[in-house]
């Protein structure tokens, strides 16, 4: 099951800063063993990266469902990273070599779609890569705003801190 990080966000429910420039919604599915740790580790350092990620640990980036990907685009996500352990270290033999190959497919369907490939981005970070975390999450942050707010999926839900039904597992 996923678990959200309980951080606070900057930005209003309509993905605009205090100060009224755009502040892009991130959702991260990152991999329990090897790239949530390294964000633990990045927060524990105190290394500064944007608040615009939502942290969602899942066991295995192999988890990672790409229609869950779609969906988190559908319900308001600026941007999606994925990320996991270096290929060879994962904690279930082949788990990160499936996603690769999964998740290749799926950068090339959103593009397919008319979604921009900066929106989507996957990385291998281990445990002891903190910086390598942080420095993903701000040029990811950085590139997503540059594109602007994702308006296609616009009428639909939009992804909450507080609720959000496809990261919890549930329906709406």
């Amino acid at each position: 099951m996923a678990e959200r990080d309980g951080r606070e966000g900057v930005g209003s429910e309509a993905g605009e800063s205090r100060e009224g420039g755009f502040e892009p919604r991130i959702v991260a599915f990152i991999c329990n063993w090897c790239t949530y740790a390294a964000a633990d580790l990045a927060g524990v350092s105190r290394l500064q990266y944007p608040p615009n990620v939502t942290n969602i640990r899942v066991m295995c980036s192999g988890r990672v469902n790409p229609m869950v990907v779609i969906r988190a685009f559908a319900q308001g996500a600026d941007g999606v990273l994925v990320s996991g352990c270096h290929m060879g270290d994962c904690h279930y033999i082949s788990g990160n070599y499936y996603a690769r190959r999964r998740l290749l497919v799926l950068k090339a369907l959103l593009t397919g779609l008319g979604i921009a490939p900066e929106r989507f981005r996957v990385t291998w970070i281990s445990a002891a890569e903190a910086a390598d975390f942080q420095r993903v999450v701000t040029e990811m942050t950085e590139s997503v705003r540059r594109l602007g707010p994702l308006t296609m999926f616009d009428g639909g839900s939009r992804v909450s801190r507080e609720s959000c039904p496809v990261l919890e597992g549930g329906r709406e």
